[in-house]
């Protein structure tokens, strides 16, 4: 994209390490399942990189990012894991890119790596620099343009001030017509049609929904391997999450507590009890738990792909869409809280498709709705923000 006349008083364009540094600590806030934070970016700077990137993408561009899947942070208990993880990684990629559009690094190509990009001289596509646990996702040539209008640090603000909130919503009516913008909002590339959205508002679809979680959430809560793996990401307290930088804790998931009922809860929930308590209905309990705090939201968003079986380009695109919708409602002051239970085992999915008539391949669904109060903020990895260079 190049400047024209009109845009000659336009700030001038910061050099790209400075522009991708900030952009990069914004999109490091993206949530993501169990905050395991599972995405991976790299700086095309080698000569023969560059050729690779410039082959896949068509551009003879200024830079060039490859977005990536961190298969050493990614879950892997449930099939729909994988569906979740390079949904996540898309989410991270479209702030990204927002933070670079905001600093006036433009898009000039994005070449989805589905499996049919060639791999130069039989080895990784970037060269031996390229970490061994990644997978490449997508490249992205870029190039200085006009500012998008988004200010970075409008930016950077509502990252740092969207939470993924489990606790009580206030009763009141998220209002009709935010919500029909927050549905209509388009997608990154202008079309509307490829993720579908729906909100749940009516009593009757949330009681529905509500009864569907009461009788069928505890499946994941009783499932050992990814109970397992769930509660690998809790962390014992504030301190611990802080060390690690990534997973909940107790006080994420219920509200502040002291720490003798910390220590408790984080020992009753531990798979070998759960094991034990599942034999009297334990994983009942807490979906019912689940579900009454469902009945008491306002309103639900769901989102599905257009077709059954979505490639890698719309599993980012979903991501992408789901940045844009969470970024928008956390500007309005909403909250979201996902309830990625019923879309985690296929059945279970196809079933609240069918009950609820749900349009599309659904990804996502979600509370929403204004908290009663403030979340604590989740915690991200000292790496997190690292761009590795190939």
């Amino acid at each position: 994209m190049t400047t024209h006349g009109a845009d000659r008083c336009a700030p001038p364009v910061p050099p790209f390490t400075q522009a991708l540094e900030e952009a990069v600590g914004t999109a490091a806030l993206s949530p993501s399942s169990h905050n395991c934070q599972p995405w991976g970016l790299a700086r095309v700077t080698t000569a023969a990189a560059r050729r690779t990137a410039a082959e896949l993408t068509g551009e003879d561009a200024d830079e060039y990012l490859v977005l990536a899947l961190d298969r050493g942070r990614e879950l892997t208990a449930l099939a729909a894991h994988a569906v979740e993880m390079e949904v996540s990684c898309g989410i991270y990629g479209r702030i990204l890119l927002r933070g670079l559009a905001a600093r006036g690094w433009t898009v000039a190509s994005v070449r989805v790596l589905d499996g049919d990009a060639p791999i130069r001289g039989g080895g990784s596509r970037f060269g031996a620099g390229w970490p061994a646990r990644w997978t490449p996702l997508c490249v992205v040539a870029l190039r200085p343009g006009t500012p998008s209008g988004e200010g970075p640090a409008d930016l950077r603000e509502t990252a740092l001030a969207r939470r993924t909130h489990r606790g009580a919503y206030r009763p009141e009516p998220v209002p009709a017509e935010l919500l029909r913008d927050l549905a209509g909002t388009v997608s990154p590339d202008g079309e509307r049609d490829l993720i579908r959205v729906r909100h749940l508002t009516e009593p009757q679809e949330l009681r529905a929904f509500a009864s569907f979680v009461a009788r069928h959430a505890g499946r994941d809560f009783g499932h050992r391997a990814a109970w397992r793996e769930t509660h690998s990401f809790l962390r014992r307290d504030l301190a611990d999450a802080t060390a690690r930088g990534d997973g909940f804790t107790p006080d994420q998931l219920f509200g502040p507590m002291s720490r003798p009922r910390r220590a408790a809860l984080r020992c009753a929930l531990a798979p070998a009890t759960m094991r034990l308590l599942g034999k009297v209905g334990y994983h009942r309990v807490l979906a019912a738990g689940l579900a009454d705090l469902v009945r008491r939201t306002p309103a639900m968003v769901t989102m599905g792909f257009a077709g059954p079986e979505p490639g890698r380009a719309e599993l980012l695109r979903g991501g992408e869409r789901l940045a844009d919708y969470w970024w928008r409602a956390t500007r309005h002051g909403l909250s979201l809280h996902p309830v990625s239970i019923v879309v985690q085992h296929d059945d279970l999915r196809g079933r609240l498709e069918r009950e609820l008539s749900l349009p599309g391949r659904t990804f996502f669904v979600s509370r929403v709705g204004a908290a009663e109060r403030p979340a604590p903020r989740s915690h991200r990895r000292d790496d997190a923000a690292r761009c590795v260079p190939v």
